[in-house]
C-alpha cells in the first residue's frame, strides 16, 4: 500500500495491476488533460502469473503509472486468485476511500468470468457504502463518492450495450504504451502470430470507436442513470 494517501478527484479501483490500463487508460489520460487529480488503487499484486513476479509487476506498474501521469497509486495487497468481499477487506477499502476522498469511483464491469473481478465489484460497492458511516473506528472522515461507473475489462466474449462510449482517439498511442509496460502479462510468452493480444485490444477499441464515429473508444456502464449538465460534448 502507498505510505500516504493523497486526495484525488477520480479513483479507479482495479482487481489487479494492468486492469485499469486495459479498461480505461484513455479515460484516465482524458481526465488528466482536463485537469483532474486521478488515482488508481489495485486490490492485489496480480501474482503468481507464468512470467511475472511481485517485483516484476511492481516495476511494470510504476512504468505504466508514469506514462499515465497518475497523481497517486496504491495496492491493498489482498490475495490474488482468491479475492473475497470480506469484512476485513471492506474495512481496508472503505478506509482508503475516506482518506482519498474521490468524487467518482470506477470499478470493473459486474459480469465477468474472472472470480476476482466479480468479487471486486461487490467489495467496492459495499466499501463505498461503509465509507460514509459515522460513529465508526474507520480511519479518516466520513466520505461518500457520488457514483460508481464501471469500465470494461472482461474475460468473456460478450458485447453489452454501454451507458456511454468515450472517444479516446487522441490518447490511443499512450494507452497502448502503458499496456505494453506489462510485458510479463501481454508480450512475454504470448503468440506472435496475428492476431496477438495487442491486436485484439486495438480491434476492440476500434469497434467502440466505430460505434460513435471515432477511431478508438472505451465503453462504460452504470447501474444508475447518468446526469448531464450540458449537451456540449455529445458526439
Amino acid at each position: 500500500m502507498a505510505h500516504e494517501f493523497t486526495p484525488v478527484d477520480i479513483l479507479v479501483v482495479a482487481p489487479h495491476p494492468d486492469d485499469a490500463e486495459l479498461g480505461m487508460a484513455g479515460a484516465i489520460l482524458q481526465y488528466k488533460a482536463d485537469g483532474y487529480r486521478v488515482g488508481v488503487l489495485d486490490l492485489t499484486d496480480g501474482e503468481p502469473t507464468p512470467f511475472g513476479s511481485p517485483e516484476i509487476r511492481a516495476q511494470e506498474t510504476a512504468a505504466a503509472s508514469e506514462i499515465l501521469g497518475l497523481d497517486w497509486r496504491g495496492n491493498l495487497r489482498l490475495p490474488n486468485r482468491s479475492l473475497q468481499p470480506t469484512l476485513d477487506a471492506r474495512r481496508l477499502l472503505a478506509g482508503a476511500f475516506r482518506q482519498l476522498k474521490p468524487r467518482l469511483l470506477f470499478a470493473p464491469y459486474w459480469v465477468d468470468a474472472h472470480p476476482d473481478h466479480v468479487a471486486a465489484v461487490e467489495l467496492i460497492e459495499a466499501a463505498r457504502f461503509w465509507s460514509k458511516l459515522t460513529k465508526t473506528d474507520l480511519p479518516g472522515e466520513p466520505h461518500h463518492p457520488a457514483r460508481i461507473v464501471y469500465y470494461h475489462c472482461v474475460h468473456l466474449r460478450l458485447v453489452e450495450k454501454p451507458a456511454f462510449v468515450l472517444d479516446i482517439s487522441r490518447h490511443w498511442s499512450r494507452k497502448l504504451a502503458a499496456i505494453e509496460c506489462y510485458r510479463s502479462q501481454f508480450i512475454t510468452g504470448r503468440p506472435t502470430e496475428p492476431p496477438t493480444f495487442l491486436d485484439t485490444l486495438r480491434d476492440q477499441a476500434a469497434f467502440w470507436g466505430w460505434s460513435i464515429g471515432a477511431a478508438y473508444g472505451e465503453a462504460f456502464a452504470s447501474r444508475e442513470s447518468i446526469g448531464l449538465a450540458s449537451l456540449r460534448d455529445l458526439v
